[in-house]
């Protein structure tokens, strides 16, 4: 896919509004070969989806094996809004606590003292982090309404195809 194609695609006023949420599932490939999919937070920030995970957790040793990874991110109405992004992870192990992970946590609704506690608590735990870094090289964008999955696109237009 170039990446104008991309660019159009995550242009779209639907994937954008997608990109503001706040949790992706992350798919990759295990250890022991088998898929995985994860609920995780994370930012886009124009150019790069940013997860941010602790140095020891496991999906970290998978992803130095096999960075490839596909990204997905929807809503929970009918008709559903749905992201798929594919990539490459590239990890960088940064001291503290990322800005990204912050972010992407800015969501969920907490007083502004909840927010200084839980602040308090997550930097008195982590002494570094992990950025899982994702620049998409792939992208669908699936409303319903303008775009389809592939496979319902192939049947609609030969069943055009056919009444014509």
């Amino acid at each position: 896919m170039q990446a104008s194609e991309i660019t159009e695609i995550l242009n779209r006023p639907v994937s954008r509004e997608l990109l503001a949420r706040d949790i992706t599932r992350l798919a990759y490939v295990a250890e022991d070969g088998t898929p995985r999919a994860i609920p995780i937070g994370f930012v886009w920030n124009g150019a790069e989806i940013v997860m941010c995970t602790p140095p020891n957790a496991p999906k970290l040793a998978s992803l130095r094996r096999n960075p490839a990874v596909a990204l997905t991110i929807d809503t929970e109405v009918h008709p559903p809004k749905i992201l798929l992004l594919r990539g490459r992870a590239e990890l960088d192990l940064v001291e503290g606590i990322p800005d990204e992970f912050l972010q992407s946590n800015g969501a969920y609704t907490m007083t502004p003292e909840q927010r200084v506690e839980w602040e308090a608590q997550v930097r008195a735990l982590y002494d570094e982090m992990v950025r899982i870094v994702v620049t998409p090289t792939w992208a669908k964008m699936i409303d319903f309404e303008t775009t389809l999955p592939s496979a319902v696109e192939e049947l609609v237009n030969r069943r055009a195809e056919r009444d014509a």
